[in-house]
């Protein structure tokens, strides 16, 4: 296992070397100075979607969500939580497919939320409705 990682910034999507004893102790990016890894999802842009999942050396969650979706918000609260208790070992993200629909598309969503789980650019897991914080954090740690 290397003691360096690739992290990708999650505010301009420069990717940085970190060295992975400063995951946790706020390493920032050497470009914008944000934090690489917030303890919270970050919400993903078309843009900047496959930069994300093919250039981070850690393991990546997306939540492909809407914002009329009502199991989406019932799961809102978990996710963010998650985050917390998975960082900084796990990123996760959040897509909004009404604002991304070609990228829900390229990867067949077909009903939100859905969750995929990316580990060096390639789709892991898959796992489609709501889940409350411990089935969510289990799944995370077996598929990410």
């Amino acid at each position: 296992m290397s003691d360096t990682l690739h992290v990708v910034c999650p505010e301009c999507n420069t990717t940085n070397r970190v060295l992975r004893a400063r995951l946790d102790a706020g390493a920032t990016c050497g470009s914008c100075r944000a934090q690489l890894v917030p303890k919270h999802p970050v919400e993903l842009t078309p843009a900047g979607f496959d930069r994300q999942i093919a250039a981070n050396d850690l393991p990546v969650v997306v939540d492909f969500w809407a914002p009329w979706c009502g199991p989406c918000r019932s799961m809102a609260p978990a996710y963010e939580q998650a985050a917390l208790a998975l960082a900084p070992g796990i990123r996760l993200f959040k897509l909004n497919t009404e604002e991304a629909p070609d990228v829900a598309a390229r990867f067949g969503i077909r009903s939100i939320p859905t969750l995929i789980a990316f580990r060096n650019g390639h789709e892991v897991a898959r796992q489609s409705g709501a889940m409350n914080l411990p089935g969510l954090v289990g799944w995370v740690r077996a598929h990410a």
